[in-house]
């Protein structure tokens, strides 16, 4: 009886699992807690990622340097952002120039516990009518949600539960390829964590020139804005960086593009 018991219990944790089973692992990716890090590392692919709440100081800045660059980018704001005015006009010409736009959670949620990464902050239903909440307010701009399959947490920071409530939605956990400190760009001379934009831009050639697959298939992520105390923007070395990863023989591409695997 006891061995029955112990074998029925095999098989419904069996079922449990198979029945919330993230989707198959491709070859060549990574993934961090459930969610896709880095695309193809075989490949001379790369994708600029950048994500908004508060600022968009750097957006018709970048708006006008892509579209002179010919180069498609991955867009991923709050509803916050998308919600503001004074905004509207800069989302409208990134949708018009073709980039990909996407959801980055509608009020810029902490999920997970900064220290205890396991330890959620939100409920499956708070989650699930936040992250609905933020395509709502991209539906206002054309954005549907075939439109936009990938979504990257806010703060960047999220774990393997979220990724499977993610999954059930209907969507794509992504996240930042580490290696690199652009994500620091938003960082202020005033916070202990502070990094020039000059120490950013050698972070990106460093790990391009000592790694064997370089930058391939990279999510490179920085901020469409930053605080305002923060006046060594990041974005403004891009002209710089581009032009170092054509020479290195990269091809930008959007993140559906660079995690597409039809």
């Amino acid at each position: 009886m006891m061995l029955r018991l112990v074998a029925l219990c095999k098989l419904i944790f069996l079922a449990a699992i198979i029945g919330h089973a993230q989707e198959p692992l491709v070859q060549n990716f990574t993934y961090v807690q459930g969610a896709v890090v880095r695309g193809d590392s075989t490949q001379k692919n790369i994708s600029l990622v950048f994500t908004g709440d508060q600022f968009a100081d750097g957006g018709h800045y970048l708006q006008k340097l892509l579209k002179k660059e010919k180069i498609p980018a991955s867009f991923f704001f709050t509803g916050n952002f998308y919600r503001n005015p004074e905004f509207h006009r800069l989302i409208k010409k990134l949708v018009r120039d073709g980039h990909y736009l996407g959801a980055h959670s509608n009020e810029h949620l902490l999920y997970c516990d900064w220290t205890k990464r396991d330890s959620l902050l939100v409920t499956q239903e708070k989650f699930g009518s936040d992250l609905l909440g933020n395509y709502q307010e991209m539906k206002k701009f054309g954005i549907e949600r075939k439109d936009a399959p990938y979504f990257l947490p806010p703060y960047e920071w999220y774990n393997d539960t979220i990724a499977q409530w993610t999954q059930e939605l209907g969507f794509t956990l992504i996240n930042m390829t580490h290696g690199t400190l652009t994500h620091a760009d938003y960082t202020t001379p005033d916070s202990q964590n502070y990094r020039s934009s000059n120490t950013i831009y050698e972070s990106i050639t460093e790990y391009e020139e000592k790694n064997a697959h370089g930058l391939n298939g990279f999510l490179l992520l920085a901020h469409i804005g930053t605080d305002p105390k923060r006046t060594d923007k990041f974005y403004h070395y891009l002209p710089s960086l581009i032009y170092y990863l054509q020479n290195k023989g990269y091809q930008f591409t959007t993140v559906a593009q660079l995690l597409n695997t039809d």
